[in-house]
């Protein structure tokens, strides 16, 4: 809210992931006292819709397409990350190029991506929080898709709880032994 201030004339174009970050972002520009509407990318329109849809209210969002070039002065614009260093971003007035990820608290990721407003907000869920939602959920089975899952089998065990975790493709490859590695093949 402060760069906002700061920099009225200047359009703040906020790189987000379209599941659950952006949105987080949009609460918490709501919760800051953002009442104005938020530009969305196209990317965003649909998830957006369903999460109004499930009972989350956003605001006033508005789209980002059909802006005349110079657009969105004083505003803030929430897309893709991709986005943000694409031509898209290059239409509107004097863009602060934003992204919100954990990894925004290294500098030189921030640097890396040509980011002037970094805003470290995580996407993982820290231990209290994941197994409290095991707990009031009551999941029929826990499907762990990545990190370090034996801590968490682990606690399922311990409560009886059904809980596996999914081998992603791309993930952990580099931890995997090599006689593991032959095993699979």
């Amino acid at each position: 809210m402060r760069s906002l201030g700061q920099f009225p004339e200047r359009a703040h174009l906020v790189g987000a992931y379209a599941l659950g970050k952006a949105q987080r972002i949009i609460r918490l520009l709501r919760e800051a006292g953002w009442s104005r509407p938020i530009y969305v990318h196209g990317a965003m329109e649909r998830l957006n819709a369903l999460y109004e849809r499930e009972g989350v209210a956003l605001g006033p969002l508005l789209p980002t397409r059909d802006l005349p070039r110079g657009a969105l002065g004083g505003e803030v614009a929430i897309a893709p990350p991709g986005a943000i260093q694409d031509r898209w971003a290059r239409r509107f007035a004097d863009p602060i190029p934003a992204f919100a990820s954990g990894w925004m608290g290294v500098r030189a990721r921030a640097r890396q991506r040509g980011v002037e407003l970094p805003l470290v907000i995580s996407d993982h869920a820290d231990w209290g929080e994941l197994t409290a939602t095991f707990e009031e959920l009551d999941p029929e089975e826990v499907w762990i898709t990545h990190g370090r899952e034996e801590g968490l089998l682990r606690w399922a065990e311990l409560r009886g709880m059904k809980a596996r975790a999914l081998r992603l493709v791309g993930y952990d490859e580099e931890d995997e032994r090599p006689d593991e590695a032959a095993e699979g093949a």
